[in-house]
């Protein structure tokens, strides 16, 4: 369990610090701002409203389930590997967010326009930090 949490961790902040490394790649490196199709940023707020409600799918049915299991037996293999897929499962999705502010800088856009993306990729992936099951205290 420990080593997989400092795994997780790692992935984690490798994942934060890329996030940073696609907005000054972007600013750097990317076209100066020009008249950009519209559908291309809608069709990446759309699916970033769908990504964000998958994160929440996949960490009620693979984080928090496993981890509830994992709270009772630490050395339950199966759930162990529920936890970590449902972890790396979300890192992915919230960085699929950051790379669309990418594209969309690449494409044209401003960097107020792949701010958004960016930081949503980026509060997301900061907020859903790993972290050791637990059992939950219920109020009576």
């Amino acid at each position: 369990m420990n080593q997989a949490l400092k795994t997780l961790r790692a992935v984690q902040w490798s994942l934060l610090g890329s996030i940073v490394l696609y907005v000054a790649v972007g600013e750097m490196f990317g076209p100066r701002m020009s008249a950009m199709n519209a559908a291309l940023s809608y069709l990446f707020s759309t699916l970033a409203v769908g990504i964000v409600g998958t994160i929440l799918v996949v960490r009620r049915t693979l984080v928090l389930r496993a981890a509830a299991r994992l709270a009772l037996q630490p050395d339950e293999a199966v759930s162990l590997s529920h936890w970590q897929t449902g972890y790396l499962i979300t890192y992915v999705l919230c960085e699929v967010l950051a790379l669309f502010g990418l594209v969309l800088r690449f494409r044209g856009s401003g960097l107020q326009e792949s701010l958004l993306f960016y930081a949503g990729g980026f509060v997301l992936l900061f907020f859903f930090r790993p972290r050791q099951p637990a059992l939950e205290k219920n109020a009576t």
